[in-house]
């Protein structure tokens, strides 16, 4: 059988710098998913002096914030966090797409490890549940998910075999 060398990140980027952009929006649940994100980098090795919160208004905002971030030089990986609750109006897949892709677009554009920690739920429920009660942290995976890809950037520059 052949041998695939497969490169994966993991979570060992103690050393990195993390933004966390967080809306204010929905305030109560964004607070828990900033708690969970900072909790889980702090456990994972990360200094204080190294995790910076920047606020933004709303999820509309994230983008241009996580852009600036990103731009600045600061920064290995910028980390989104929001809550987008569907209402009775088209308002939510407007916010919610403009979101998803202004982020994606970022990550892209600069090069950099963009995590997506927004919720884009149905209901205050869902938000609750996604935010550290039955369905675990969303801001916890999305601090994860920029370590292990500031893990995994590392590990393409570097070209290890």
């Amino acid at each position: 059988m052949n041998h695939i060398k497969t490169l994966e990140g993991d979570y060992l980027a103690s050393d990195a710098r993390f933004a966390i952009a967080a809306s204010r929006f929905n305030e109560y649940v964004v607070e828990r998913l900033i708690n969970g994100a900072t909790d889980a980098l702090i456990r994972h090795g990360v200094a204080n002096e190294h995790i910076h919160l920047v606020r933004v208004p709303g999820a509309f905002e994230l983008p241009l914030a996580a852009q600036q971030l990103a731009k600045s030089g600061r920064y290995d990986a910028v980390i989104a966090l929001g809550v987008v609750i569907r209402g009775g109006t088209p308002h939510f897949e407007y916010i919610a797409g403009a979101c998803t892709q202004g982020l994606s677009t970022v990550a892209l554009q600069a090069n950099l490890p963009v995590s997506f920690g927004v919720l884009t739920v149905d209901s205050v429920e869902q938000a609750v549940e996604r935010s550290g009660a039955k369905a675990g942290n969303k801001g916890a995976d999305a601090a994860l998910c920029a370590m292990e890809m500031v893990s995994l950037s590392r590990r393409i520059a570097r070209g290890d075999d």
